[in-house]
């Protein structure tokens, strides 16, 4: 990885993508997938696998990813994992050049999706270099940049990561959500099979909140037992109650939980003053706490990853209390455990950091969890979580 560098140093041969950093850093390396420039967040992501699940999920939406794994490519792509069709990630940094797939499911290389998708690549870089600032300075703005031909105006491209506002106030939601509401069709996926269907009628109805969902989840609703319909970021409190749910969910997404709150909160706390059953997950459980009182915050770094340990906790677990379930993560912003109002239990934390990563809201069949249950990529130690909102709905 380069050191600070002016638009007078000379561009490294065989350099054709470049990352640059608000504060002037610049990092060059070998582009792949698509060709232009991006502003965004840096993020580090520490899964050993799932790179086209990471890529693909919406709560990625203005961000780049660093791959602390080294090798990226080797299972290729596939349209069976795609996790979401609308703006996800920005683009990706990796170690090694992308390597080429060698699994029975691809059906096409990394490079050429990238490009298909519209996202940038750069390889050769020293992740673990990126990942420790990460760590010691918190996350910042970058522009990343892919030119074949490796010209670049290093100038331009700091005062464009520099102008950049950042995630922070910023409600990307809409940006990601579906425009209209549409029944859930695609269950449990099967090797050899595919997904299957959401099976026979008669299933409890959850209408499922899109603010930039993984599709994962609405499967794993199904398999659970749910009958979905999802609705747009923006549904009112009547468009959903019309559709008679017997539960809403609230699901993931990128962005400021503050500032996608501004719509979505006065309609979760209409949805509680009716004791209809609620479940959230990362940003959805982030804005379920805004509604119960309780306030969010910008993390330094994130949690990114699929092997974060998170402890039952609160006293509500019985023989379980204290349990350790291995999860998923993908936000960079978080509950604050100190504002929860009374009347709000803290169910999970982090045990790298103790940050809030669930709670239960008493006398209400209403939770949330910061992690993703639904294992895309990562464990499946909390599907139970699934079963748990869908087996309170009658």
């Amino acid at each position: 990885m380069a050191d600070p560098a002016s638009s007078h140093a000379p561009i490294p041969q065989g350099a054709t993508a470049v990352l640059v950093f608000a504060d002037g850093h610049v990092a060059y390396g070998r582009g792949f997938g698509a060709t232009g420039e991006a502003v965004g967040e840096l993020c580090f992501n520490t899964a050993m696998t799932g790179y086209q699940e990471v890529m693909t999920d919406p709560s990625y939406a203005g961000q780049v990813v660093c791959f602390t794994f080294p090798h990226i490519g080797n299972v290729g792509t596939n349209d069976e994992d795609v996790e979401g069709k609308v703006d996800s990630a920005l683009g990706c940094v990796v170690r090694e050049d992308v390597t080429d797939p060698s699994n029975f499911r691809a059906m096409g290389d990394f490079p050429e999706w990238m490009v298909k998708k519209g996202k940038i690549g750069i390889a050769g870089l020293d992740t673990r270099a990126l990942t420790r600032r990460i760590r010691i300075q918190g996350a910042p703005n970058v522009v990343i940049a892919h030119n074949p031909e490796g010209k670049f105006d290093i100038d331009a491209l700091v005062a464009k990561a520099a102008a950049w506002s950042g995630l922070e106030g910023l409600d990307l939601a809409k940006g990601v959500s579906r425009e209209i509401s549409e029944g859930w069709t695609g269950g449990h996926w099967v090797l050899g099979e595919g997904y299957g269907e959401p099976g026979a009628d008669g299933r409890p109805h959850v209408v499922a909140m899109d603010f930039g969902a993984k599709d994962n989840i609405f499967r794993n609703l199904v398999r659970a037992g749910a009958k979905v319909t999802v609705v747009p970021a923006e549904a009112s409190y009547d468009e959903i109650m019309a559709l008679k749910p017997d539960g809403v969910f609230l699901s993931n997404g990128p962005g400021d939980p503050a500032a996608t709150g501004v719509y979505a909160v006065p309609v979760i706390k209409a949805l509680l003053d009716a004791d209809v059953p609620l479940f959230g997950i990362c940003l959805g459980h982030q804005m379920l706490a805004l509604a119960a009182g309780a306030k969010t915050a910008k993390m330094f770094q994130g949690h990114r990853g699929a092997n974060h340990p998170v402890q039952r906790v609160g006293g509500i677990w019985g023989e379980t209390e204290g349990l350790v379930e291995i999860t998923s993560m993908n936000h960079g912003f978080a509950v604050d455990g100190d504002t929860l109002p009374e009347g709000v239990i803290e169910t999970h934390k982090s045990l790298f950091d103790g940050t809030n990563c669930g709670i239960a809201i008493t006398g209400k069949k209403a939770f949330g969890v910061q992690y993703h249950p639904e294992a895309s990529p990562g464990p499946m130690d909390s599907f139970y979580l699934f079963e748990k909102f869908v087996g309170e709905l009658g």
